[in-house]
């Protein structure tokens, strides 16, 4: 019943009219088969109306059901025509004294009818002493009031006579989904949900409901108070800012909202940048992680749901977007939720905020860290598209000895699947991009589903100190030396610009070593490399045409 009432309806251009025969072109039993439609279940004796003292009822058929819906002939519409749902139906009533009507309503509570934004009192326009009270036909079968019913009319004074309204329902009298519901074509799925962001709507219509989304906008701005525009996304989110193009399908074309979420205000331009109202959950979970004094960095920020929160629960805040539109919404909000004093905020690419501010303050903090100090290191990495991509930045992201392992950094990575087993899938993937087993290192919770087959992830583990830390060779300096000495040339080799190249099944400290000691000699006309690897102890040969592994 929650469905069908949930937009409940207005009684503004509810009109009726009272008459005592039936009319050739209603159906009493309607309103009982349409409550009986949504309740699940269709009692037999709906089916056939019998007799009673005061009226002969037809037999209903199926068609009976759709008569307390709009008028059939709005199926197919794509221009709103409201006056074109006008409809007509019979609902039961009792004719009572003005001066008596409360103490009925508060003694038949369980038979008036009770359809929100429906008046249950409508004048009697033959009597201005009376009134008419609309009954519920559930509750009166066949049309006989049971005893309980009847003693009450009885002490009352109230005639037991239940006579038949004309109700004439409007466009106001129905809910979206009535209306969408008979203006498509009949067994298509019908669009009711929808994401609200401020004062837009957002939907993702299928293919078969792009002819009528002009309608469907309207209608819904119709029906739910507040909203302004509604919006249809054309494309999915593959750009790299995370947005997506979108058609205004009603109402006016300001998409620059403000959204409150965790007792914490927003505002966004939403054709500019990123906002899911369904992570709210979410956002909340991970900050409920956070104590005081602890540190977070959110690599992919987007305008603060994570970052914001966090600041307010006096943590040490590192935010970074790549989206320059989200990097400046980001500034706003801070400001807006006077946080600007405690988020230090960054517009860079994820992978060089990792390499960068990231690793500068780890290296900065986790050496001063002592055993008895309770501060956390987290970092969010909310992209789940690519996020999980990033992991191999932690691999050797430090040199040094490692920090206590209550001092390792906290990692939480979000990623889509569309695995059998999305749990295995996503610890797979990380394990793969960090180069380590996580196996009983990490926690894997799942988010929301996305769509059909595809979920939304998020994995929670400490980075591994044999994976973040990358320990000092002594004799490195040496193995330098006597390689000048043969006649080598030796550079340093940044991470970034040869990893790729190093065989998967060779040497990891060969891959993730923050520098390398590259040697070069002439060798057949050409420059040719020797990278050696003081770690292990390894060499793996480039060349300037790529690797000769």
């Amino acid at each position: 019943m929650r469905t069908l009432w949930r937009f409940g309806y207005s009684a503004r251009l509810l009109k009726t009219n009272h008459f005592r025969t039936a009319a050739s072109n209603t159906s009493f039993p309607a309103v009982w088969m349409l409550l009986a439609q949504y309740s699940g279940t269709i009692p037999a004796r709906f089916v056939v109306v019998k007799k009673n003292s005061f009226f002969t009822m037809p037999e209903t058929d199926k068609a009976n059901l759709e008569l307390y819906s709009p008028h059939p002939g709005v199926r197919g519409m794509t221009l709103l025509n409201r006056a074109a749902f006008k409809r007509t139906v019979v609902v039961p009533v009792l004719k009572v004294k003005k001066e008596i009507v409360n103490t009925l309503l508060k003694s038949l509570k369980h038979t008036v009818l009770q359809r929100p934004g429906l008046k249950r009192v409508v004048e009697d326009t033959e009597d201005e002493d009376s009134r008419l009270v609309i009954l519920d036909p559930h509750k009166i079968p066949e049309f006989s009031l049971g005893e309980a019913e009847q003693e009450v009319l009885k002490q009352l004074n109230v005639c037991p006579e239940v006579s038949k309204y004309n109700l004439e329902l409007t466009y106001e009298n129905f809910k979206s989904e009535e209306i969408l519901r008979a203006v498509l074509p009949e067994g298509q799925e019908v669009t009711s949900g929808f994401s609200r962001v401020g004062h837009i709507a957002h939907l993702n219509l299928r293919d078969h409901q792009l002819p009528y989304r002009y309608l469907i906008g309207q209608v819904l701005i119709d029906k739910n108070p507040g909203i302004t525009c509604v919006v249809n996304k054309t494309n999915i989110i593959d750009s790299t800012y995370r947005n997506f193009q979108m058609e205004v399908l009603a109402g006016e074309s300001n998409l620059v909202t403000k959204v409150k979420e965790n007792n914490i205000a927003y505002e966004l331009d939403f054709s500019k940048v990123y906002w899911n109202p369904r992570l709210s959950t979410e956002h909340g979970r991970i900050v409920e992680l956070l104590k005081p004094g602890d540190v977070l960095f959110d690599v992919f920020a987007g305008i603060g749901p994570f970052a914001i929160p966090a600041a307010k629960k006096k943590c040490r805040v590192f935010a970074n977007d790549l989206n320059p539109e989200s990097y400046s919404w980001l500034l706003h909000n801070c400001k807006l939720n006077k946080v600007d004093n405690k988020i230090k905020v960054f517009n860079m690419d994820g992978r060089d905020f990792l390499l960068g501010p990231v690793r500068e303050e780890l290296s900065k903090e986790l050496p001063l860290l002592k055993e008895e100090q309770k501060t956390s290191f987290h970092i969010v990495m909310n992209l789940p598209a690519l996020a999980i991509e990033f992991l191999d930045v932690f691999r050797h992201l430090l040199v040094g000895e490692p920090c206590s392992t209550a001092g390792l950094p906290t990692v939480h990575c979000y990623g889509f699947s569309k695995h059998d087993d999305p749990t295995k899938d996503i610890q797979e993937r990380a394990e793969a991009s960090l180069g380590t087993s996580l196996a009983g290192r990490c926690s894997t919770y799942l988010v929301r589903n996305v769509a059909p087959n595809k979920e939304m992830l998020c994995i929670s583990f400490q980075i591994p100190a044999d994976v973040l830390y990358k320990r000092p060779c002594p004799d490195e300096g040496k193995e330098q030396a006597s390689y000048a000495a043969l006649g080598y040339q030796a550079a340093p080799f940044a991470v970034s610009c040869w990893s790729h190249l190093v065989s998967p099944v060779g040497h990891f400290s060969c891959v993730t070593a923050i520098l390398y000691l590259v040697v070069s000699a002439e060798v057949g006309g050409r420059t040719e490399c020797l990278h050696v690897c003081s770690s292990c102890r390894a060499s793996c040969a480039l060349s300037n045409s790529g690797p000769l592994l």
